[in-house]
């Protein structure tokens, strides 16, 4: 019904809904479904887009194909919740309906001024009128797109603000991912970019009403870092401000950029009034093997919140999800905090609210084996000594810390994922949420964080070694979601 370069209108989606229901029967069944993890209800979910919380509700927009679980053909879904433990979804909400995003609605962002949320994203077109393109530099157009709602649900109509020529001369066809931010009376854009040389970079424009806007700069490394910055975000935290995005083609150094792209939080000098920046610091921001386009919003309590995809683009391994019919989640929310200079992820406090009451304490010394049977769960575990470890997540699933090198091993339940590590100089806190097929482990408060999915149902928590402190085990509830009102 359905294919890949073909408009699809919201009444296209409604009759293919009606007439599946065989087809989400057999994805809620996967004894693989996430209990606290947000997932596609059918086919493929990816980038997180538009988060933003207005008027008390958080709107979590995302990337969606729910025809099928491969990505052929993008659009929007739509969950919100009050407090991320109730949602409720609304599925697909934004549709490739018009000319200028035929061939996809790519990723985007919110943004909130005059009580209005300004949404902008990339519309996605493919050219097939020569057979010479090589959809690089020719081929392929990436249109900047905004449209508003005064309350989430109900959209204006869809306003075309650049196309490519719109861009730098040298630049390829690759200009995506629009993300804004205000400083003093200007508001910036922020677009993931990739030259013709292939060199990855942002390029920064600059509007007095965001609706017209001129180019401004580039913000790249001095020598190449990738061939292209995808899912810029620039904001301040705390008087610091800091670039996330993802570079692709970066190479691998040692136990660094490990995976087939990167996630990377960069700190950043910038003078508005110059123009002239530094990047002064890069760091991997997550070095499990499922970590990808992360967005970050401000709360309406002052947070700097963050959600991710808790998957990743051209990957050599799998999901076996696929076989029944969807793949792909996004990561637990998580709050940004500025740490001896260092941007820092820890899981915001509302994911205690999924705690079960019979929690296991336990208390562990030198050469122990404690062992608990928990599949689900929120494990912390707090270290008084620690110079070696091997603490098993689930069964045939490890986690261990010797020589300074805290290992992630997934062994034979990964998919193809095999191991990642990082250099930990002394591990003094684990914080981990283990779900039924994904993990996500914080280290020491936040400063390393692995995100993975894992593939073992089978139920092992256990810890010894050559370390000494105090491990706690919550059971945890799963998510409340109400269904999908384009099923009505």
């Amino acid at each position: 019904m359905f294919e890949k370069y073909k408009k699809v209108l919201k009444e296209d989606y409604k009759a293919w809904y009606k007439e599946n229901e065989d087809y989400r029967k057999k994805v809620a069944a996967d004894p693989r479904r996430l209990s606290f993890h947000l997932m596609p209800k059918t086919g493929w979910l990816n980038d997180p887009n538009g988060l933003c919380q207005f008027h008390g509700t958080y709107h979590i927009y995302y990337q969606y194909t729910p025809f099928e679980p491969t990505g052929e053909l993008k659009m929007w879904g739509h969950y919100t919740t009050k407090d991320f433990v109730h949602y409720k979804d609304y599925g697909p909400v934004v549709f490739p309906d018009k000319d200028f995003d035929a061939h996809g609605v790519y990723s985007g962002s919110a943004f909130i001024e005059d009580d209005t949320i300004h949404y902008f994203y990339t519309g996605n077109l493919k050219y097939f009128d020569r057979d010479d393109y090589d959809y690089i530099n020719s081929g392929r157009g990436s249109n900047t797109i905004t449209f508003t709602s005064k309350d989430g649900y109900d959209f204006s109509e869809k306003q075309l603000l650049m196309t490519n020529d719109d861009y730098p001369s040298d630049m390829s066809n690759h200009i995506r991912d629009p993300k804004i931010l205000r400083h003093k009376d200007t508001y910036y854009m922020v677009l993931g970019a990739r030259d013709k040389k292939g060199v990855g970079m942002i390029l920064l424009y600059q509007s007095k009403d965001l609706n017209h806007w001129t180019y401004l700069n580039r913000i790249t490394t001095p020598e190449k870092f990738g061939y292209m910055w995808e899912c810029p975000d620039l904001f301040e935290l705390d008087g610091q401000l800091f670039l996330i995005c993802c570079p692709q083609g970066v190479e691998q150094k040692g136990i660094d950029y490990e995976n087939v792209h990167q996630t990377t939080a960069m700190k950043i000098s910038y003078d508005f009034e110059t123009n002239e920046y530094e990047i002064k610091d890069i760091k991997l921001f997550d070095r499990g093997f499922d970590f990808y386009a992360p967005q970050t919003f401000e709360d309406e309590h002052g947070r700097r919140i963050l959600i991710g995809w808790m998957g990743i683009p051209d990957a050599d391994y799998t999901n076996p999800t696929v076989e029944n019919g969807w793949q792909h989640a996004l990561t637990i929310p998580r709050q940004l905090l500025v740490r001896d200079g260092k941007l820092i992820q820890q899981p915001i406090g509302e994911m205690k609210q999924l705690r079960s009451e019979d929690k296991a304490v336990c208390n562990f010394y030198d050469g122990q084996e404690i062992v608990l049977q928990n599949v689900v769960y929120e494990a912390i575990v707090e270290y008084n000594k620690c110079s070696s470890m091997t603490m098993t997540l689930r069964e045939g699933i490890t986690l261990s810390y010797k020589d300074e090198i805290l290992t992630l091993d997934l062994g034979a339940y990964g998919a193809g994922r095999t191991t990642r590590k990082v250099h930990v100089k002394e591990l003094s806190h684990l914080q981990i949420f283990a779900d039924t097929s994904s993990i996500e482990i914080f280290v020491n408060h936040g400063e390393e964080v692995f995100t993975s999915r894992m593939y073992n149902l089978n139920g092992r928590v256990t810890i010894q070694g050559q370390c000494q402190g105090k491990m706690t085990v919550y059971p945890l509830k799963s998510f409340e979601i109400e269904g999908d009102d384009n099923e009505k």
